[in-house]
């Protein structure tokens, strides 16, 4: 999870921050929890919730950011239905720890909320191929995905940053319009 989010607008919402954090504070736990000691304990569950907090604060900076992007443009939201995917993802042994720990949901509640006491109305997409299908030609393949951060149309050419070509198709797949305010 490079980017926990990526608006159609091409801004992305960096990860990297909060896996700097993660592993970091991994490496701590690892030897507090070899100590065994009473204060170790003590100390593993203040960095405990310490880390919760940060992630809830970078969730929520996120959300703030996203929604008030629609707000101002008079744009919906849309999400890709996210549910089930530990489930569904087949991933090394070195992603599990970061894919066990994206607050993704906690990301999508925020994000609900917020939009809704701005007025924003925000719909759940069924992720399937939104990072294989072209947002040009529509021609969805599975090697147009080539690398994680690169995305290439075998038909028509077209070529940029995955995550970018994903938001866009994410926000054709939901038509969300706003009711013109007169």
């Amino acid at each position: 999870m490079v980017n926990l989010a990526t608006d159609s607008d091409g801004t992305n919402h960096s990860g990297k921050v909060v896996r700097v954090v993660r592993r970091r504070n991994n490496r701590l736990r690892a030897r507090l929890q070899a100590l065994g000691t009473e204060s170790a304990k003590r100390l593993l569950k203040k960095r405990r919730r310490k880390e919760s907090r940060y992630a809830r604060d970078v969730n929520h900076r996120i959300s703030k950011a996203l929604v008030g992007v629609a707000k101002g443009t008079r744009r919906g939201i849309k999400l890709e239905d996210l549910s089930g995917i530990r489930d569904r993802v087949t991933v090394t042994k070195a992603q599990r720890s970061d894919l066990r720990s994206w607050a993704f949901r906690q990301l999508r509640t925020f994000v609900s909320y917020k939009a809704a006491l701005a007025g924003v109305p925000v719909r759940p997409v069924d992720p399937r191929n939104t990072s294989r299908e072209c947002s040009r030609c529509g021609h969805t393949d599975k090697r147009n995905r080539r690398t994680r951060d690169e995305f290439r149309c075998l038909r028509c050419g077209h070529a940029g940053p995955a995550d970018h070509n994903a938001a866009i198709n994410i926000g054709r797949r939901a038509a969300v319009n706003r009711p013109n305010a007169a």
